[in-house]
């Protein structure tokens, strides 16, 4: 998914954040079998969640451009 994510940065302007979800037990609880998700967030808002195990493009690109809400 990283990879995928990072062929998007040549259209978009975006920074990536990896966390990694096993180190905090919160996270573990939230996302552990949705591992690798990826998060969203704009404007110091709640992160969304936009995909997870693989990247949904689509989804994403709509994210990015602020089409609509995901």
């Amino acid at each position: 998914m990283l990879e995928a994510l990072h062929a998007l940065r040549s259209e978009y302007p975006f920074t990536i954040e990896v966390v990694d979800v096993d180190s905090d037990a919160t996270l573990v609880a939230q996302y552990d079998e949705l591992v690798p998700v990826l998060l969203g967030s704009k404007n110091s808002e709640a992160p969304v969640r936009l995909c997870h195990y693989f990247l949904d493009e689509q989804k994403v690109k709509i994210f990015l451009r602020n089409d609509a809400d995901c």
